[in-house]
């Protein structure tokens, strides 16, 4: 397994070195040169990696790229929040104001600061961006209790990243206490997949298992936890069976009759391909017993993100929750898909493969900001 380095932690070690590294150097340079401190480094340390963008120079910063420059400006009018972490979340079959819904969706906004915090740490190596994720970040691990429902806890995919790429820098007290958390909601799922009868079915097969793989895949990519990656790739690649017909058309488009299902579905297994690749896995092309791949689900999906097919939502939805929101007024729940919604699926997966590239500038000309800075390239 390839073990990629954070260049903030580069910076940081070649400085006490009396370092400078020069503009322009190349992460290889960098990689080479701090080679020797990090062999030194705490295992305890993140080895996911996921957002492969450097540190800019100082150079760079003044004329850094505007999705850059807004991501910075949203976490430094955020620096004085307090955070507001909550022992659970529940959005899942409700709609606004019923039960704690808005409290939730509150909430989660600082699982979403959390990241983009750690990724304007990133890009500019300002400290007061880092205490911000070691804030957070301590306050809701220590606060948070796991429901072990995916659809409440997908956003955590956020509190994952920021501690991934802020691990090697945080006081032990939340390194630790992060660790212990992502490593029990990471656990909690497995054991909940594992103990159920196969085949898998119901809500074990449908959207809920993407959203539970790519939680258990990012965990134990940024735990660097061998046992729980091989764990991830066989569920994963069990769920591509279940979920995706050899066409590449997904369950829940069947059971939901719903081109929004298929984004929320295959959204979630490309943020795992992403965790895997940045350690030299191609989950795209995993291939279930039934022949389906991640890809050809992607492909599916793709005529109708282009505009060439149109599809009419939720008309013979199975599911009477689907029903609720139409008649409460929710948009996206009745008439023509819109094909803007999968424009950031189509800008995640153009980061694993280059030919989605097209698909995702025509729905969008410019990634989500957080995304920008992350993985500010397409694959090729």
């Amino acid at each position: 397994m390839v073990r990629m380095v954070r260049t903030e932690t580069i910076e940081a070690a070649s400085a006490r070195d009396g370092r400078a590294r020069p503009a322009g150097a190349t992460l290889a340079a960098a990689l080479v040169a701090a080679g020797a401190w990090l062999a030194a480094l705490p295992a305890a340390h993140a080895a996911m990696n996921f957002c492969a963008a450097p540190a800019l120079q100082s150079s760079e910063r003044t004329n850094a790229d505007p999705g850059v420059k807004a991501l910075v400006a949203e976490v430094q009018a955020r620096l004085n929040d307090a955070p507001r972490p909550l022992a659970r979340l529940h959005t899942e079959g409700t709609l606004p104001h019923e039960g704690i819904y808005d409290q939730s969706v509150d909430a989660q906004k600082d699982l979403d600061l959390m990241r983009n915090a750690a990724l304007a740490w990133r890009a500019t190596s300002d400290d007061r961006y880092l205490r911000l994720v070691d804030r957070f970040l301590y306050a809701w691990v220590t606060t948070y209790q796991p429901s072990f429902n995916p659809i409440d806890e997908t956003r955590f995919e956020g509190l994952i990243l920021a501690y991934d790429m802020t691990a090697s820098a945080l006081p032990v007290k939340t390194r630790n206490a992060a660790m212990t958390f992502i490593n029990k909601l990471a656990n909690g799922y497995i054991a909940a997949i594992d103990g159920q009868p196969r085949p898998l079915t119901g809500t074990f097969a449908n959207n809920w298992q993407s959203h539970r793989i790519k939680l258990i895949a990012m965990a134990a990519f940024t735990l660097d936890n061998r046992r729980m990656i091989a764990t991830a790739q066989r569920l994963f690649v069990e769920h591509i069976g279940d979920n995706i017909a050899p066409d590449g058309s997904t369950l829940d488009f069947t059971e939901r009759d719903a081109l929004h299902y298929v984004t929320y579905d295959l959204q979630p297994l490309v943020t795992a391909a992403l965790a895997a690749r940045r350690h030299n896995r191609n989950w795209l092309n995993e291939r279930a017993r039934n022949g389906a791949t991640l890809a050809r689900a992607l492909d599916w999906l793709t005529p109708y993100a282009l505009g060439q097919k149109t599809h009419d939502e939720f008309v013979r939805s199975t599911e009477p929750f689907d029903v609720r929101r139409r008649e409460a007024g929710l948009p996206g729940y009745t008439g023509a898909w819109d094909p803007k919604n999968a424009a950031e699926l189509f800008h995640l997966a153009a980061r694993l493969d280059g030919r989605y590239m097209p698909v995702a500038l025509k729905l969008a000309p410019t990634p989500p900001a957080w995304l920008a800075v992350c993985l500010p390239l397409p694959a090729r």
